[in-house]
């Protein structure tokens, strides 16, 4: 699974790097026939006094897929050989950042003319790593607070099956798009409800991890769980400076407290 990522992590990168010199022009176009400021838990805050760049978005993507790419391969390398089933679920939140490299599809669009059909693809296979990506550290979480499961495929097979559920039942509109270049769905206020309600239970698992194994070191793990689920809300959905900086920090910074922390209870088991 992490030489997997790490591969995809690869392949994200160079399809960044290859397309950034023909498309970079194309954001401000792309900007430009935006339908709405894309939204997240800072950025709602601020979109009525801030004013979307067209750069933005492509520097996101780029950091995104670095993440990935950096972030798997440390953990692979750290945790090779560590019986931390919790690990597993993290570095499948780490490989869903390789799908935001998608995103590049929109104003390749301005470039090439793609056809829609291959547009609102792209979406859904956006969306399906979005969703893999929450419910891989929603699963992290439960696994922590006391949830026993024979097989570890089988709870990656429920989390891969809700995400290809979700991102194919939603209706997607291929012609608009909004300042973070994710093209528009019919429920985006729902699905955000309801993303919101997975980041609670998240970090709540994790507390209640710290009672159920008489570990004070998660109540640090929730703490970098939620660091780590508001950068990724931030950087995501982030179309200006002031956001794009503290989502990156915060969504590095939990994820190295949430993997030293799981790397020092599992040395000592």
């Amino acid at each position: 699974m992490f030489i997997s990522g790490i591969a995809a992590g690869i392949i994200s990168l160079t399809v960044v790097a290859s397309a950034a010199m023909s498309v970079l022009p194309a954001f401000i176009e792309a900007h430009g026939l935006s339908i709405q400021r894309s939204q997240g838990i800072l950025h709602s805050l601020l979109v009525n006094f801030t004013e979307a760049s067209p750069y933005i978005p492509f520097i996101a993507i780029t950091a995104a897929v670095i993440y990935s790419l950096v972030g798997i391969f440390l953990i692979y390398y750290f945790f090779e050989k560590t019986q931390a089933p919790e690990v597993l679920f993290i570095g499948i939140f780490i490989i869903s950042f390789a799908f935001e490299c998608i995103r590049i599809k929109v104003p390749l669009n301005m470039v090439m003319d793609i056809p829609v059909i291959y547009l609102t693809t792209g979406a859904r296979v956006l969306f399906f790593g979005r969703y893999l990506g929450i419910f891989s550290l929603f699963a992290a979480s439960i696994l922590s607070a006391g949830l026993e499961v024979q097989k570890q495929q089988t709870v990656i097979f429920i989390c891969a099956t809700a995400s290809v559920i979700l991102a194919m039942g939603v209706p997607i509109d291929g012609l608009a798009w909004d300042s973070s270049l994710v093209l528009l769905n019919d429920y985006n206020a729902t699905f955000n409800m309801v993303q919101t309600g997975i980041y609670l239970i998240t970090v709540l698992s994790f507390l209640i991890s710290a009672y159920t194994r008489g570990s004070k070191e998660y109540i640090i793990i929730s703490l970098a769980a939620f660091l780590m689920l508001a950068g990724r809300n931030i950087l995501l959905s982030t179309d200006i400076w002031i956001s794009f900086i503290p989502g990156v920090i915060m969504l590095c910074l939990g994820t190295l407290i949430m993997c030293s922390k799981f790397h020092r209870i599992y040395m000592w088991l």
